[in-house]
């Protein structure tokens, strides 16, 4: 069996391309049992957002199956491969395994470290848990991915940079006020940026918002979105002295805020700090507004300094990331190499039990006059002792499997035991056919008889 991703993203495909791969959450489910259907897929799980779509599956044969998935695509979303395939990237194994923890860690966001993309992750593992397409492997593997992202996120500082303009703002501003709770914030303009630095405020626990703009309509509808008021620019000047945090974006060509304004509104708020943003180009706040006491003016380089500061710090935490990526890798290697003697550890207790349930019923017979109690010791000592017999194989069974010719000690250890008979029933017990399984080496009907323990 081999893991794979076949996807596309921000970085292989322009928003022209991804917005025609977008899967609506009402056509998931039937897109994941149309996916599983598909030749050579075991088990599989579909990543969509808006910035990419991942297709992870589970396979018998890699070098087929990424021909398969992409006629998946070809005919889920009615497009010829011609036009799609330039764009799209396919890991394999230990590289599919890589990507998807780099993908639920944010690594491999276009804001590196953001976490949104991890509940998004989440969300897809379980849609497709509930639709029954994820197995024994996904079902680990999904699992680790998530608690590697919550630690990574949780060991190192990669999550505590802004990394946003807006978000730059509100940072800058807890330094100044601590925490924002019972702040006004004025908003002059109604630009994307400035609205957005504002809902970042307002979550913070700013309240009392005024919006000042040219046009009152839009100043209305911005303030409406944030629960607070509308105001003229001429009234904006005279509430000045009641606000603490000023976000500023109009697009003027002069001054709206001069330093006489400001220190005339310093007077009349009693040394009360004042955090101005200053997001327009050109300025929208005369820079001499800087040198007033208590007055904290911040214009666009200032933010996109720290920006670009904290994303070189966020590059930093990333690198001890992808050593924790490096370990996990490891781990599930490690786990994957034992999973492949479960079917002969299944197959050896099975015939364990099935010796000692025989050897039981012909001691009974033998001995019709014991009673119930001294049946029930008898069944749990003979139990014991047949459990104790086949417990060291398979402990050294599993401490083999990791091992370079763990294939060789698997046929040795299935004709040891005469288990040949039972992985290939429970090889074939999923549709398969038992001519089919002729041939295989013993190993191989183990993974088989793996495969077939898949949904």
């Amino acid at each position: 069996m081999h893991i794979m991703v076949v996807g596309l993203n921000y970085r292989t495909a322009p928003v022209e391309v991804r917005e025609r791969f977008a899967f609506s959450e009402n056509d998931l489910p039937e897109a994941l049992q149309q996916l599983k259907q598909t030749t050579g897929i075991l088990e599989c799980v579909i990543v969509a957002t808006c910035n990419r779509t991942e297709l992870y599956a589970v396979v018998d044969r890699h070098h087929m199956c990424g021909h398969y998935i992409r006629s998946f695509m070809e005919q889920w979303f009615q497009l010829p491969r011609q036009q799609f395939t330039g764009h799209l990237y396919i890991h394999e194994d230990e590289y599919a395994i890589r990507h998807l923890f780099r993908v639920t860690s944010g690594l491999d966001s276009m804001v590196i470290g953001e976490t949104q993309i991890l509940g998004q992750v989440k969300e897809a593992f379980q849609l497709a848990q509930s639709r029954k397409t994820t197995g024994t492997l996904f079902n680990m593997l999904f699992k680790q991915a998530v608690t590697l992202a919550k630690r990574a996120h949780t060991e190192t500082a990669i999550g505590e940079m802004a990394v946003s303009v807006s978000y730059a703002a509100v940072e800058l501003g807890k330094r100044i006020f601590g925490q924002f709770n019972r702040k006004n914030v004025m908003i002059i303009g109604a630009g994307e940026t400035s609205e957005l630095t504002a809902k970042h405020l307002v979550a913070s626990g700013a309240e009392g918002v005024v919006v000042a703009n040219r046009t009152y309509e839009r100043a209305d509808a911005l303030a409406k979105q944030l629960n607070g008021r509308a105001l003229s620019l001429d009234e904006a000047v005279e509430r000045l002295k009641n606000v603490d945090i000023l976000i500023s974006s109009t697009g003027a060509k002069g001054y709206v805020l001069t330093r006489d304004q400001v220190e005339a509104a310093m007077q009349a708020r009693k040394s009360r700090p004042l955090y101005l943003i200053d997001i327009a180009v050109p300025r929208d706040l005369d820079p001499a507004i800087g040198e007033l006491d208590n007055v904290f003016l911040y214009d666009i380089d200032d933010l996109e300094g720290i920006v670009e500061s904290n994303l070189e710090l966020r590059r930093k935490e990333a690198v001890k990331i992808e050593t924790m990526i490096d370990r996990e890798i490891e781990q599930f290697n490690s786990w994957y190499k034992t999973l492949g003697v479960v079917p002969l550890i299944r197959a050896l207790q099975s015939k364990a039990e099935e010796i000692h349930e025989q050897t039981f019923n012909s001691l009974t017979n033998k001995l019709p006059d014991l009673d119930e109690h001294e049946l029930k010791v008898i069944r749990k000592l003979t139990k014991s002792m047949v459990n104790q017999m086949i417990q060291d194989p398979i402990l050294r069974m599993k401490e083999i499997a990791g091992e370079k010719r763990s294939d060789e000690a698997m046929d040795l250890f299935v004709k040891l035991f005469a288990l040949e008979e039972r992985l290939e029933a429970a090889g074939t017990a999923e549709g398969g056919s038992k001519n089919g399984a002729e041939g295989k080496s013993l190993a191989a009907l183990s993974r088989a008889a793996l495969a077939a323990m898949t949904p």
